[in-house]
């Protein structure tokens, strides 16, 4: 059996719960140490799924994307070719659709980031759970912060509105709109 075939058998273009545990598990031992990012990290936040995923987002210092690539090329992931696509930020994406959304940093001894996706040191403080899968992950105030600034869709909504409402924080401004609609 190749190495990919341990994953999921099951064809399709979600990121289920199974599938992210699977490759956090797989980062884990070999010594990758990632936070969940994006929608998997909203609901790892909850502790609950709630909403379909298209993707595994995953932050990470930028001196393990080397072993990380290596790694999902080993199990049949290559990259997915994007406009937006950087060192620091890449995707990779499997023959069953399964895609790993890269957003790789670096800080000096200071904790000032000296390349890569702008993440504050105490963004990458979070912790939650993927079905019950103990995970790190951005912050919870980060992550409310982080969905701001670019062209917001219902599924920035709904995440955003539940943390704001878990956590008791306000909901930014400019989702005002949704709650018109």
């Amino acid at each position: 059996m190749e190495a990919h075939e341990e994953f999921e058998q099951k064809s399709h273009a979600n990121m289920s719960g199974k599938a992210a545990i699977q490759l956090l598990q797989l980062f884990d031992q070999h010594n990758i140490d990632v936070f969940v990012d994006g929608g998997w990290g909203v609901d790892a936040l909850l502790g609950e799924q709630t909403r379909p995923h298209n993707d595994l987002d995953i932050a990470l210092q930028h001196k393990d994307v080397p072993k990380l690539r290596e790694l999902l090329e080993a199990y049949g992931y290559k990259d997915v070719p994007r406009d937006d696509t950087r060192d620091c930020n890449f995707v990779m994406s499997d023959a069953r659709g399964h895609e790993v959304d890269f957003h790789s940093y670096t800080f000096d001894a200071h904790g000032k980031i000296t390349f890569g996706v702008e993440y504050p040191l105490d963004a990458l403080t979070g912790s939650g759970s993927i079905l019950g899968y103990p995970v790190r992950c951005i912050s919870v105030e980060w992550m409310v912060k982080f969905h701001s600034g670019y062209e917001l869709d219902a599924d920035d909504y709904h995440d955003v509105s539940l943390l704001c409402q878990r956590f008791g924080i306000a909901l930014p401004d400019e989702y005002a709109r949704f709650r018109q609609e």
